[in-house]
């Protein structure tokens, strides 16, 4: 069973989303707000940070100037290395570490022996890199190592969390170490403020902004450019407007190693924009999705399964919670159960779960949406995607993204597994782990 803490902080979690859901349809607005918002102000949010304080620099970018779409980029200070030092391919696991993880009928079980805390020192390879790196300016050369970029959901109901959220920052700065990537978290526009499809629409324009970010990179190569200027530098795109190249992205970014993540209703949204990045094909090169990997995915349907009757009253958000959520989202003339957006495994939603890239789900002991994730993978290894599902025991729903608060054993277990299960797949030298 989860912790006493867990079980008196999910009490009080619960009662403050249930007041801030019924808040939310009182005041539900009747027109809907273009521009929208990331985040809501009663919610802890950490500021950005472009040093390497604890081995990750931040910074935010609002990317469309019509909406209140941002991101916020977590870049690890293992991009400063050389290209040619040895990978590091986890940081936090030793070769005495990769026995304990035990296969379970759906893939691997996160009942796994302690491992030892993160390392503090591990990045003492860095020599200069650090000290002469401009903050916001980095040079770009072939002098820097090339990361694989992670586009990550944040959870939160669809009407609530933010991507720098003091929550959300902790996690995604410990996926971008564990994982060696370039973490780019997702402000998407949140309900009711603007119903679906704009959280959708906004995961699938960010795709498509690095998409043309790495395309300008590329053409500032070829005219020549030694070096990028935050604050002038300037490329005329093909539709005749100035955009400036994100000189992070330009200098350490490999984006045809392109994987998605999605925490809660987030993972619903990264589902969506990985169909549509197949649907895209080339039309997105060379941003190319390798992998996705969905954190109990906020999956429901209209025939309940198992899990939805047995764990109805489950810790954080139980059933009724999010059925009000799902109002607040969904526009009223087409709330369904069976929406795609809700149940992915509705007939008709294409493309054919064979295109799909491979996808991990991470599920929870004690979240009563955890079925339905689980016969969805299950689908998808029927059409031999490789589509593990990783289950937790004693765990709740946002286990490993509230860590912060939190402190379960299984959350660091959990990003390690991530890590591991990822770098088959964004590694340069292949397959480092096979199972």
């Amino acid at each position: 069973m989860p912790s006493v803490a867990v079980k008196l902080y999910s009490v009080f979690f619960k009662f403050l989303l249930k007041q801030r859901l019924q808040n939310r349809i009182q005041s539900n607005p009747q027109q809907p707000d273009p521009f929208g918002i990331t985040s809501r102000p009663d919610e802890s949010v950490a500021n950005s940070n472009p040093s390497f304080s604890d081995g990750v620099a931040t910074k935010d970018i609002h990317i469309d100037p019509f909406t209140s779409l941002s991101i916020r980029i977590f870049l690890p200070d293992s991009a400063l290395s050389k290209p040619d030092s040895k990978p590091n391919t986890n940081p936090n696991l030793g070769d005495s570490d990769l026995h304990v993880l035990r296969r379970n009928s759906y893939g691997f079980s996160g009942d796994v022996e302690s491992r030892g805390e993160e390392e503090s020192s591990r990045r003492n390879s860095i020599g200069e890199g650090l000290s002469s790196y401009k903050g916001y300016s980095p040079a770009m050369d072939n002098r820097r190592k090339k990361l694989p970029v992670m586009l990550q959901f944040h959870g939160g109901g669809w009407v609530s969390g933010s991507n720098d959220s003091v929550a959300n920052d902790f996690f995604c700065r410990r996926i971008a170490r564990l994982c060696d990537v370039i973490v780019v978290a997702v402000g998407y526009r949140l309900a009711p403020e603007n119903r679906y499809p704009a959280a959708f629409e906004d995961g699938m324009k960010v795709l498509s902004w690095l998409a043309k970010q790495a395309n300008l990179a590329e053409c500032s190569k070829s005219m020549g450019v030694k070096k990028l200027d935050a604050h002038n530098r300037h490329i005329v795109d093909t539709f005749g407007g100035a955009s400036m190249v994100e000189p992070w992205l330009a200098a350490h970014g490999n984006l045809s190693r392109c994987v998605l993540l999605g925490v809660s209703c987030g993972a619903n949204i990264a589902d969506y924009v990985a169909r549509k990045a197949v649907e895209a094909g080339k039309h997105l090169d060379p941003v190319k999705v390798v992998a996705q990997v969905l954190m109990y995915p906020f999956f429901v349907g209209s025939v309940p399964t198992r899990s939805e009757i047995k764990l109805a009253n489950s810790y954080f958000y139980d059933k009724a919670m999010c059925m009000l959520a799902w109002k607040l989202f969904l526009p009223e003339e087409e709330f369904s159960l069976d929406h795609p957006a809700a149940n992915p495994l509705v007939p008709g939603r294409g493309p054919p779960l064979k295109s799909m890239p491979p996808t991990m789900t991470v599920v929870a002991e004690h979240d009563w949406m955890r079925d339905r994730a689980i016969a969805y993978s299950e689908e998808l290894r029927k059409v031999n995607v490789d589509a593990p599902v990783l289950e937790y025991k004693d765990a709740v729903h946002e286990f490993a993204t509230l860590d912060i608060l939190l402190k379960t054993p299984q959350a660091q277990v959990c990003a390690e597994d991530i890590a591991i299960w990822v770098k088959k797949y964004i590694s340069l030298r292949g397959h480092e782990f096979s199972y």
